[in-house]
């Protein structure tokens, strides 16, 4: 039905796939022992916040979900069919703002009107009627896409990231940390959503040591200042994995070899973004938020910014 409303749903998978059919049917009011005819919609009052469409996969469709994850619901199960107009983001309150609690979420009249037809002989037709009024999600989305990418300067170099707030906190350290508090230092490694090495320069890196490349590993920037022969790795925050006590251990790992000395940092958005993770950081790394770009947030150690000397670098001692 999703497929049949415009959503597209290649490339995500069958976990993500469920998880957005689930999340629809709490919204259209279905759980097992319902006919289709019985789909409920804005105009029946039928609305729902994050968590209550979490109660309600957890209650009716047998899902197990963590009533902490609310934002999953907003920012993945419930996006597409948001962004297809399937789904109204916030019925009843369109002047709410995305941080409201109180948001709700409602299946739209004219896609409800359709549902209640599935399985019989008028769903065909009234499906078509109203599918011809309006261009696909896919092509919506392409059309979204190349509008809100994010471009993107390195040394001479012009790149176009995919939108996305990541991708943003991304340019603001090209940008605006490295400038002010990466002593000289270039960009080895950046990565994007849609290419993983968008900017690669893997030479460079491979004289340093540094040669575990594998992206599951990777911080998202990595840049050396040859005048201080420092390698940051450099985490850009939007959702998840800041520089934490077991990341930066994987991150020792990975350079156990390198001949720099190792800097760690950690870049969010804004101080909300920050607040979100701050219990997470680890010690002895830097927090630097985009919206205070002159300041860094130092945690811990001997020094206000710099490496610690508290591995064996694979240079050869003299």
């Amino acid at each position: 039905m999703l497929q049949a409303f415009g959503i597209p749903l290649d490339g995500l998978t069958l976990r993500r796939q469920e998880k957005m059919a689930k999340a629809f049917l709490a919204v259209a009011a279905m759980k097992p022992g319902l006919t289709w005819c019985e789909v409920k919609s804005q105009a029946d009052q039928h609305r729902l916040r994050s968590r209550d469409v979490i109660r309600w996969m957890n209650d009716y469709l047998g899902e197990q979900i963590a009533d902490s994850s609310y934002d999953d619901i907003r920012i993945k199960d419930l996006a597409m069919p948001v962004e297809a107009g399937v789904v109204l983001k916030a019925a009843g309150r369109e002047s709410a703002k995305t941080n409201d609690g109180t948001r709700a979420y409602a299946l739209t009249p004219e896609f409800a009107a359709v549902m209640r037809l599935y399985q019989t002989p008028k769903w065909n037709g009234a499906l078509t009627r109203l599918m011809s009024t309006r261009k696909s999600l896919s092509e919506s989305l392409r059309r979204t896409r190349g509008l809100a990418r994010v471009p993107l300067i390195i040394g001479t170099q012009e790149f176009s990231m995919s939108p996305g707030a990541h991708n943003l906190v991304q340019k603001a350290v090209v940008e605006h940390f490295l400038p002010v508090f990466g002593m000289g230092a270039e960009v080895l490694y950046l990565g994007d959503t849609e290419n993983k090495n968008l900017f690669y320069r893997k030479d460079d890196l491979a004289r340093l040591g540094f040669f575990a490349l594998a992206h599951d590993k990777l911080p998202d920037i990595v840049a050396y200042s040859k005048q201080k022969n420092w390698l940051y790795l450099i985490e850009a925050v939007d959702t998840s994995n800041p520089i934490t006590e077991l990341r930066r251990a994987k991150f020792e790992e990975i350079t156990k070899d390198c001949t720099a000395d190792i800097v760690y940092v950690t870049a969010f958005a804004d101080r909300i973004a920050f607040r979100k993770f701050a219990k997470d950081i680890a010690w002895e790394t830097e927090v630097w938020i985009a919206d205070n770009p002159e300041h860094l947030i130092h945690f811990n150690g001997d020094k206000f910014l710099g490496p610690y000397q508290t591995r064996i670098r694979g240079a050869k001692e003299d």
